[in-house]
């Protein structure tokens, strides 16, 4: 397995979202500070990424059904000798010739994406494009049809590794249980939301969860209630982690984003008053003020736990564009956080329309739901939708128990 560990499987990946990730400042990227984009309209589409298309709960006999079918199906195709090897390391897409294409179609033909009848060409046509791109869905990637590094090192995970993963996960989907009739369920590999009622899924959500050095806990709890335009008051740890290496090579980054000083005394002071070449700044407290630029976004959905974490809005938000959403503290942003929270304040005055007039207004507004809405973040990183299709997400907080499923994804278009 040693050959699959995250450390030495994928490390040129590893080293090229590292270097993305030092693109911009890490505050900016923790929380969204950084320049918005007003015109960009990723909270009203859907993510990229291809999602189930199943009513069926993460969490459900169905689901549980379908991956013990899935499990039966992949050992079958172990009893058979598995998968073969994509041959090559160069990107292949629509267009491309090369007997490395007749690989990636027994590949596929293997993992039941590509019909077998379509094995054999060399010439990487509109049917292997389609056979990429529903594996490329199947395993959280970027569905743009171009076989990359992340999707090679996904196609490159043997079968046997992957029985392990279903294994795993048939035991985490039956330990849930009954989870109510209303439910709000987070699966953290895949960054994915679930609004759930009666047994279906009545909306799903692309989230940004914690980072693998900061990660987002497994945890049961409810909604407390709903912020509109909210200060948010910057952790301990990102004072310390972020903020004051931020703060010592740009003096101006507080005042820029409008985040204001005050000491245990609730007196404000400047940012000039403090020594950023000490700890001094960690016994203070950092508000930012409401607005377009919080790091919140203009929504924060409070929910009880011992952790300090929260589901809330972005300002930044292409980060919904991509398909590797491990970028957090360890809260949850959320996609298109409106409907969320019009969907969890059912039964108030505060239907979609009226959330849009208290954002518009400026107002700090706090709203508690009619009913506890039970909220779970859980980890699941491998199962099948009763329609078939088998879902596999990498692990990228390394729970499963091996070291073997970190594909660490980045966007494969261009």
């Amino acid at each position: 397995m040693s050959d699959y560990s995250r450390r030495g499987f994928l490390s040129t990946l590893a080293l090229g979202a590292a270097a993305t990730a030092l693109a911009r400042p890490a505050l900016a990227q923790d929380y969204g500070l950084g320049q918005m984009e007003m015109k960009e309209r990723y909270d009203s589409v859907a993510s990229p990424i291809g999602q189930a298309s199943s009513s069926s709960p993460t969490f459900s006999a169905y689901t549980l059904q379908a991956t013990q079918n899935a499990l039966q199906k992949y050992s079958e195709i172990a009893a058979q000798g598995g998968w073969p090897e994509v041959t090559g390391k160069g990107r292949l897409q629509l267009g491309s010739r090369s007997p490395d294409v007749v690989s990636l179609r027994q590949r596929l033909i293997a993992s039941g994406d590509l019909a077998p009848s379509l094995g054999g060409s060399p010439v990487f046509d509109s049917y292997l494009d389609g056979a990429v791109k529903r594996f490329q869905s199947r395993h959280g990637i970027l569905a743009s049809g171009v076989v990359g590094d992340t999707s090679r090192a996904a196609l490159a995970i043997p079968i046997d590794v992957r029985i392990k993963q279903l294994q795993m996960n048939i035991v985490r989907l039956r330990s849930m249980g009954n989870l109510g009739n209303r439910y709000i369920m987070m699966n953290i590999p895949a960054t994915e939301l679930e609004a759930v009622n009666n047994g279906v899924v009545e909306q799903r959500h692309s989230t940004v969860i914690g980072k693998p050095d900061r990660p987002s806990p497994i945890l049961s709890t409810v909604v407390q209630n709903v912020n509109f335009n909210p200060y948010w008051t910057v952790p301990l740890s990102i004072i310390k982690k972020d903020l004051i290496p931020l703060m010592q090579k740009e003096p101006s980054y507080l005042a820029d984003h409008h985040i204001r000083i005050f000491t245990p005394q609730g007196q404000e002071i400047t940012p000039e008053q403090i020594n950023w070449n000490t700890d001094e700044a960690t016994k203070m407290r950092f508000r930012q003020d409401p607005g377009f630029g919080n790091s919140l976004g203009q929504v924060r959905i409070n929910i009880a736990n011992q952790y300090g974490v929260y589901m809330h809005d972005t300002p930044y938000k292409s980060v919904f564009g991509s398909d590797y959403r491990f970028d957090s503290s360890g809260c949850a942003r959320v996609q298109d956080v409106r409907e969320l929270v019009a969907w969890i304040l059912q039964g108030t005055e505060y239907t979609r329309d009226r959330i849009d007039e208290v954002i518009r207004s400026g107002a700090q507004t706090t709203v508690n739901p009619v009913a506890k809405v039970p909220v779970f973040w859980a980890y699941v990183t491998a199962w099948a939708t009763p329609e078939g299709l088998v879902e596999f997400r990498d692990d990228v907080y390394n729970k499963d128990g091996f070291a073997s499923l970190s594909v660490v994804t980045k966007e494969e278009q261009g």
